[in-house]
């Protein structure tokens, strides 16, 4: 009878042991779905904040190359302003001398005209005056 409520009693220990381990693993995995689910929500965080993190940097990486293409434009704009009014001065500068020059070049040409003409004024006076003078039947 000892020995038989003894190994009753390792039996019944066993059983014991066994439910106590069922249970534990229920406990750890209801633990381990809280657990699961904390992990999910920690994961969504950081993916949030790496998200958030990019669209930062995306914006930064925007505005600096908006900055640079204005400062180019400007500069641009700038040397464009300057060559226009270089080349103004240039021209407006010369515009004294480009009157004399065409002054002086109105005159050649009036006294060359003015010699031309007196060189064959006779030959057309006299072509005129026979036209006019010569009857034709």
């Amino acid at each position: 009878m000892f020995f038989s409520l003894s190994i009753i009693y390792c039996v019944i220990k066993q059983e014991l042991y066994s439910l106590c381990r069922i249970k534990k693993k229920k406990m750890e995995s209801s633990r381990g779905g809280q657990g699961g689910i904390q992990q999910l929500l920690a994961a969504e965080q950081e993916a949030q904040q790496i998200v958030n993190a990019a669209r930062t940097a995306k914006m930064a990486r925007l505005k600096q190359a908006k900055e640079e293409a204005e400062k180019e434009i400007a500069e641009y704009k700038a040397k464009t302003e300057q060559d226009f009014q270089r080349k103004l001065e240039e021209t407006s500068g010369d515009s004294g001398a480009n009157v004399k020059r065409l002054e002086q070049e109105t005159d050649a040409k009036i006294e060359q005209l003015k010699n031309e003409a007196s060189r064959i004024s006779n030959d057309v006076v006299e072509m005129l005056l026979k036209h006019v003078t010569t009857v034709k039947n």
